[in-house]
C-alpha cells in the first residue's frame, strides 16, 4: 500500500523556473503527486477508495490522472460505470515506475533518518536464550540510538525463520546455518562448543565427556518442522562423523519441551554451552561433546525489508561483539555452508533407507 505523500514538498520532477517565473520546456512537467496517485489507482482500481488513501476528493484523483494521460500522451486507465482497469500501456507503465518510485521514497526516507538519527522501534527476536552477548548488544544500541525503542521476543526452535518472513520481527538471532534466498545473514557470533544434555540416570551420564561417535548410542531430540530439513538435520544429525547412524529422538518445537524430554530420559538434546548455562538443572547433566562442527549465533534479517534501524543495529552487534558480517568471517560462513553441505548428504542418505525410531 502506498502512504499518502511520502515525499513532502518534493512535488515536480519537471523543468525547473526561471528567474522570471517561466519554466524551462526541455522535457514536460512530471507531478510526483499524478505518479503516486497513479500507483494507488492501480492497486485499488476504484476512484473513490484511492481518494480515501491519498486524502483528496473523487474528483481530484480524476484530475491527477488526467494530467498524467496529457504528459504522456495515451490513456493509462479505462474507467466504465462498472470497473476500472488499467490499459496495456497502463500495464506496462506501472510496471516499470513501481520500483523508480520506491527508490526514490527510500532515498527520501534514508535521508530523513540520518538527519533525525535512528528512532522508531525495532523488533529483535531470538532463539532459546538472549544470552549475554546479546544483551549487551542490545544496552550499546539503546545507548547510541536513545530514541529507537526495542522489543525482544522468542522465536520458536521449530521455526527460525518464520517471524523475519512474516514480520514479527525486524532481525533475528538464530543458530547458523542459514541458507535462505530471501534472508542476509549479518555479523556472527563466537563459536560455541557443542554439549549433550542427557538425564542424569542415563548411562552416559557420569562421563566427563562424550565424543562425537558416542551419539551413535544416544536418540537425538530434533527441532520439528516447519524448520528447514537442512536446518534441523545440522542440530540433530542422522550420522555420527564415521558414518555410524544416530537413533532418532522425539520432535519438538521449544527448547523447554526438548530439555524436558531430556530429563524425562527420552532422548539427548544438543545445545551451545552458553544456553547450557544458562539453563542448568538439577535432573540434567550437559556433557561436552568433541569432534561436532561448533554452534553459531548469526543477525539475520529479511533482504527486501532492511531498514536504517536493522543497519544501525547490525553494525552495534558487530562493534560489540567484536564479530564481523558473515561475508568477513570466513570460517564462521564456511562452517555453516559445511554444515549445510553434510545435513543435505545426511537427508540423501535417509532418503534411501528409514531411520529408525527407537522403542519406547
Amino acid at each position: 500500500m502506498t502512504p499518502a505523500s511520502p515525499l513532502g514538498p518534493l512535488r515536480s520532477l519537471g523543468p525547473a523556473p526561471l528567474e522570471d517565473g517561466t519554466r524551462t520546456a526541455a522535457v514536460p512537467g512530471l507531478e510526483l503527486r499524478e505518479l503516486e496517485c497513479f500507483l494507488v489507482l492501480s492497486e485499488e482500481l476504484h476512484f473513490g477508495r484511492t481518494g480515501e488513501r491519498l486524502y483528496v476528493s473523487q474528483s481530484r484523483v480524476s484530475q491527477l490522472l488526467r494530467a498524467l494521460e496529457s504528459r504522456i500522451g495515451a490513456r493509462l486507465v479505462d474507467r466504465t460505470s462498472r470497473r476500472v482497469c488499467l490499459t496495456p500501456l497502463g500495464e506496462e507503465f506501472r510496471t516499470s515506475l513501481r520500483p523508480a518510485y520506491d527508490a526514490l521514497r527510500a532515498s527520501v526516507e534514508s535521508a530523513r533518518t540520518a538527519a533525525r538519527g535512528i528512532e522508531g522501534r525495532l523488533t529483535i527476536g531470538f532463539q532459546g536464550t538472549a544470552d549475554d552477548r546479546i544483551m549487551r548488544a542490545i544496552d550499546a544500541f539503546h545507548a547510541r540510538h536513545p530514541r529507537c525503542e526495542t522489543e525482544i521476543t522468542e522465536i520458536p526452535l521449530c521455526d527460525p525463520f518464520g517471524a523475519l518472513r512474516s514480520g514479527a520481527v525486524d532481525v533475528a538471532v538464530t543458530l547458523l546455518p542459514v541458507a535462505e534466498p530471501d534472508l542476509t545473514l549479518g555479523p556472527v557470533f563466537s563459536a560455541q562448543q557443542q554439549t549433550l544434555a542427557l538425564s542424569v540416570r542415563h548411562p552416559l551420564a557420569s562421563r566427563a565427556g562424550l565424543t562425537a561417535e558416542d551419539l551413535a548410542g544416544v536418540p537425538l531430540i530434533a527441532p520439528a518442522a516447519p524448520a528447514p530439513a537442512y536446518w534441523r538435520e545440522a542440530h540433530a544429525p542422522g550420522a555420527t562423523p564415521a558414518g555410524r547412524p544416530i537413533p532418532a529422538g522425539p520432535s519438538v518445537s521449544t527448547l523447554q519441551e526438548g530439555l524436558t524430554l531430556a530429563a524425562a530420559g527420552r532422548g539427548g538434546m544438543l545445545l551451545c554451552r552458553p544456553t547450557a548455562d544458562y539453563h542448568g538443572r538439577r535432573d540434567i547433566t550437559f556433557l561436552p561433546v568433541s569432534g561436532l562442527p561448533d554452534s553459531v549465533l548469526g543477525l539475520v534479517h529479511h533482504t527486501a525489508r532492511e531498514t536504517a534501524r536493522i543497519r544501525a543495529f547490525r553494525m552495534t552487534v558487530a562493534a560489540v561483539t567484536g564479530t564481523t558480517e558473515a561475508r568477513e568471517a570466513p570460517n564462521a560462513t564456511d562452517n555453516a555452508m559445511n554444515a549445510v553441505d553434510a545435513a543435505e548428504a545426511a537427508i540423501a542418505r535417509k532418503a534411501t533407507g528409514p531411520r529408525k525410531q527407537p522403542a519406547q
